[in-house]
């Protein structure tokens, strides 16, 4: 089963695009579920990305991409 890690579209007010800055698990390392792998920047503000499951990472996004609320960054399988 693969599980998506996606940017939550309740996650910041408005229509602005985030900004990757940091993955914290690399590709393919082994995360559980609740763990910190990621950080969003979105004007200014840092937010944490959490693992939603357990399982093998798998990165869609690389660090500096911008991305929109509801845009898929990463798998767990």
């Amino acid at each position: 089963m693969t599980t998506d890690i996606r940017i939550p579209e309740d996650l910041y007010d408005g229509d602005e695009e985030s900004v990757i800055t940091a993955w914290l698990a690399s590709d393919g390392a082994t995360v559980k579920e609740g763990a910190l792998i990621a950080e969003i920047m979105t004007a200014k503000v840092q937010n944490e990305m959490t693992a939603p499951a357990s399982g093998k990472l798998t990165i869609l996004k690389q660090q500096d991409e911008v991305v929109a609320k509801g845009t898929v960054i990463g798998q767990i399988t």
